[in-house]
């Protein structure tokens, strides 16, 4: 692969990551969905498709739905069997962070695929799309939980059922279409998501091991959202795609806007930033109630501000590269100014990850002057001829990293036992 194409994925992995990180600070359906946002958004940046521009917004709302969906997976206990010290348990624990991590990036990258490969003479029949999905989320749900009882994560919520279902149910669509460059990016995005995962808690549990003074947890945070990132790049860069997409609605692109700008940073000041969580986040420090109001005041700010600048900025017809890196950094950017905020930065705590969410943006800075040149597109036109040997080239890369974690390590802090 060019060079210039391997900068486009690169700036792609980092957005992410760094959003993804962040993510953290937040959780949730809500917080994916930002991140997956700047996800999609960075994409498009990327892709140097001009005629990609007008149907901008519904990218970045396809990315910021289908990654914020697996939100609703639990993930904790199944962090806790990976930081055991048998074999069994561990391998467990790696090997559904991969399935975890896998549905994360199944979702988000195929539904930018499929966004991207709507046309006129082609739609996508969203209906139809919506309607299998979630019959496929909820049949798969009550089989595979409440009839055979297979549970990953027992006690807590079972939800990656739904996201397997409806993921499936989404592919077996797009079979049916013959929509070919959505399921590669959906499995670019799958095997980078699951491999992010799968080894960001390797690095958690090498991390912790070696004592180093870091949030390790954030380390892991980091590394799906780059691995996904780079795997729906990749499977978007590499892939054919119609030169006559679909026009977008002037209605469509206000209300992809109002959800991207307004309805998704309010979930998450409700949820995160709201006066009761600054309090319970803040401790007991000096003065708490009232650095909590101010707090919660200030991030309310900040997210007024960038709603009312975007909208201003993307509320129009003449939509191209420099309106949609607005709304790159205009995201990015106050989702790292209220991560700061969350983590107390008005009592003066602001840890070294949130200087380093910084120095990724400055790094994004760059290499977005760096894709303005033109792409060279390799437009592969099918599926991997070898695909069915991922499977167990995952499972033997899987087995690798739990022989090296539990051969470093005996019992650790916040280790679960499965079997």
């Amino acid at each position: 692969m060019k060079i210039n194409n391997l900068l486009r994925i690169l700036f792609v992995a980092l957005c992410l990551a760094t959003a993804w990180a962040i993510r953290g600070q937040f959780g949730h359906e809500q917080g994916a969905a930002w991140a997956g946002a700047i996800g999609g958004t960075a994409l498009v940046i990327a892709s140097g498709r001009e005629d990609w521009y007008q149907k901008m917004l519904l990218v970045t709302l396809a990315s910021a739905i289908g990654w914020g969906a697996g939100g609703m997976i639990s993930y904790g206990q199944v962090v806790g069997y990976g930081r055991s010290d048998d074999f069994l348990n561990a391998y467990y624990g790696l090997g559904m962070l991969f399935v975890i991590g896998g549905l994360f990036g199944l979702l988000g990258g195929g539904l930018v695929g499929l966004v991207l490969d709507s046309t006129e003479e082609k739609k996508v029949k969203w209906g139809n799309l919506m309607a299998e999905m979630t019959a496929g989320g909820l049949l798969s749900y009550y089989f595979l939980i409440e009839q055979i009882g297979f549970k990953m994560t027992p006690p807590r919520s079972e939800a990656w059922a739904v996201i397997l279902g409806a993921g499936m149910a989404m592919i077996w669509y797009m079979a049916r279409e013959n929509r070919i460059a959505p399921i590669r990016v959906a499995m670019f995005a799958t095997l980078g998501g699951g491999l992010g995962f799968a080894f960001g808690n390797f690095l958690q549990i090498v991390g912790n091991v070696l004592e180093i003074p870091f949030n390790m947890w954030n380390v892991m945070e980091y590394c799906i959202g780059f691995m996904g990132g780079t795997g729906m790049a990749y499977g978007v860069l590499s892939s054919k795609w119609p030169h006559n997409p679909t026009p977008t609605k002037p209605w469509c692109n206000k209300a992809a806007l109002v959800l991207l700008i307004v309805f998704i940073p309010l979930i998450v000041f409700r949820e995160s930033l709201a006066y009761g969580h600054m309090l319970r986040r803040l401790g007991t420090s000096f003065e708490v109630e009232k650095i909590a109001t101010a707090s919660t005041a200030l991030a309310a700010v900040l997210l007024l501000a960038m709603a009312l600048f975007l909208w201003v900025k993307l509320n129009n017809q003449e939509l191209g590269r420099s309106q949609y890196a607005w709304l790159l950094f205009g995201l990015l950017g106050t989702y790292t100014a209220v991560s700061y905020l969350v983590s107390g930065l008005l009592i003066g705590n602001s840890p070294i990850n949130h200087h380093l969410y910084v120095i990724n943006i400055l790094v994004v800075a760059y290499l977005y002057r760096k894709v303005e040149l033109p792409i060279i597109w390799q437009e592969v036109k099918t599926l991997p001829k070898n695909w069915i040997w991922v499977i167990p080239i995952v499972l033997v890369v899987v087995a690798i990293l739990t022989l090296i974690a539990i051969g470093i390590h005996g019992e650790l802090p916040g280790a679960n036992e499965r079997f």
